[in-house]
C-alpha cells in the first residue's frame, strides 16, 4: 500500500464519519421537534430532574420520556449525573430550545420534519419536471412558518428591525397605509397594528389557510386597524397608494418575482419605502462557500422554495438567489438606491431598504 493510497483511505473514513454525523443530525432533528411538541425543552428548562420527574412535569409516559433523553445526553444538548440520575438541560442550550424569546431554535425542526415528507413528489419533479405544488405543503407550511418566524417578529421588528429605516417609525406612529405580501400568517402586521394604532396594515397571502390563520388572531387581540386578503401578489391591487410595502421571506417562493416587485412599486407613494426581508446569501455559489447559512438555504430552496415556482411554470427563482439578483431585480422593477442591512438577531436573513423614487 502506497502513502497516496493510505492518504485517500484516511479521507474515505473520515468523510464517512462526516456523513454520518449528517445523518445522526437528521434524526436528531426530529428529537428536537418531538421535544418541542410535547413540551420536553419547556419542562427540562425548569431545572435538573429525573426522567420520571420530567415525564411529571410534561404530563408524558416515563419510557419514552428516558429514550429521548438518552438521545439528548448522548448528542450533547443535555447532561445526566448518574449519581443523582438527574438529566439537565444547561441554561445556554435552554436559550436555544426553550422559552419565547427569537433564541429559541427549536420551532425550526419542524421545518425539517415537514419538508421530508414531500420527498416522493419532488423525486418526481427531478426526473420529469414541474414541482410540488404549494398547495400540497398546506396547512402545516402556514404553521412551520409562523413558528420560524414568531418569537423574532415579537422580539426584533419593531424596536431592532424598523429603526433600519429612517423616519418609518416616526410614519407608522403619525399614522401610514401598510402592506403586508405574501404575509403567510399575518403575525408581522398584527405586531405592527398593535404597536402602531394610528397606522392601517393589509397583509396579502394567496394560502386562505394563511389568511384565515391572521384574521383570527387580529380578532383575538381586538386590532380594528389590519385585515387580511386572499390575493395573488404578483398581480397586486390596492384601492389607493401605500407609504410602506412588506415582503419577509416571500419574494424568492414566487412564481414570477419579477411581476410582484414591479407590483409592488406600483402599489407604493412616490418616495414610499419597500423593505424586504430575505436570505442572507450571495447570488454566486462560490461566495456562498463557508457561510454557516448555505447548507440551510440551498437545502430549504430546492425541498420547498424551488419547487413550489415551478410547480406553476415559475421563474424558480429559488432561496439562494442572492443579494446581486435582488439589486438587478429591484432596480428592474423601477426602485431606487438599495441599503443591505444584516437582519439583528437573525443572522440568516438580510433586510433590503429601497424607495420609490
Amino acid at each position: 500500500m502506497t502513502t497516496t493510497e493510505a492518504v485517500d483511505r484516511e479521507r474515505v473514513a473520515e468523510f464517512a464519519q462526516r456523513i454520518f454525523g449528517i445523518y445522526s443530525g437528521g434524526l436528531l432533528t426530529h428529537m428536537i421537534n418531538l421535544g418541542h411538541r410535547v413540551g420536553l425543552f419547556e419542562a427540562a428548562a425548569a431545572g435538573p430532574a429525573t426522567a420520571s420527574g420530567l415525564a411529571e412535569r410534561a404530563g408524558l409516559r416515563e419510557r419514552y420520556v428516558r429514550e429521548w433523553l438518552g438521545a439528548m445526553v448522548t448528542s450533547g444538548i443535555m447532561t445526566y449525573d448518574p449519581a443523582s440520575g438527574e438529566y439537565t438541560l444547561p441554561a445556554e442550550h435552554a436559550a436555544c430550545l426553550a422559552g419565547d424569546r427569537a433564541t429559541n431554535m427549536a420551532p425550526m425542526a419542524a421545518m425539517v420534519t415537514h419538508l421530508g415528507k414531500h420527498l416522493d413528489a419532488l423525486e418526481r419533479a427531478f426526473r420529469e419536471g414541474g414541482g410540488v405544488p404549494y398547495a400540497a405543503f398546506r396547512p402545516e407550511f402556514t404553521g412551520a412558518m409562523d413558528q420560524l418566524h414568531r418569537r423574532s417578529l415579537d422580539e426584533l421588528l419593531v424596536p431592532a428591525w424598523l429603526p433600519l429605516v429612517p423616519g418609518l417609525t416616526e410614519l407608522l406612529t403619525r399614522g401610514g397605509r401598510v402592506v403586508d405580501v405574501g404575509c403567510g400568517s399575518g403575525h408581522a402586521m398584527v405586531v405592527l397594528a398593535a404597536a402602531f394604532p394610528a397606522s392601517t396594515f393589509v397583509g396579502y397571502d394567496i394560502a386562505e389557510d394563511a389568511v384565515a390563520s391572521g384574521r383570527a388572531e387580529a380578532a383575538e387581540r381586538g386590532l380594528a386597524n389590519v385585515a387580511f386578503e386572499v390575493a395573488d401578489v404578483a398581480v397586486l391591487r390596492v384601492p389607493e397608494p401605500v407609504d410602506v410595502v412588506f415582503a419577509i421571506d416571500a419574494v424568492h417562493d414566487q412564481a414570477d418575482p419579477a411581476a410582484v416587485l414591479r407590483g409592488v412599486h406600483g402599489a407604493l407613494t412616490p418616495g414610499g419605502v419597500f423593505v424586504m426581508v430575505d436570505l442572507a446569501a450571495s447570488s454566486h455559489l462560490e461566495d456562498n462557500v463557508g457561510n454557516p447559512s448555505a447548507p440551510w438555504i440551498y437545502s430549504v430552496s430546492t425541498l420547498h422554495c424551488l419547487t413550489v415556482s415551478l410547480a406553476s411554470d415559475g421563474a424558480g427563482l429559488g432561496a439562494a438567489w442572492g443579494e446581486q439578483t435582488a439589486r438587478r431585480m429591484l432596480a428592474e422593477a423601477g426602485f431606487g438606491e438599495v441599503v443591505v442591512h444584516p437582519a439583528p438577531g437573525l443572522t440568516r436573513n438580510s433586510i433590503y431598504v429601497t424607495h420609490r423614487p
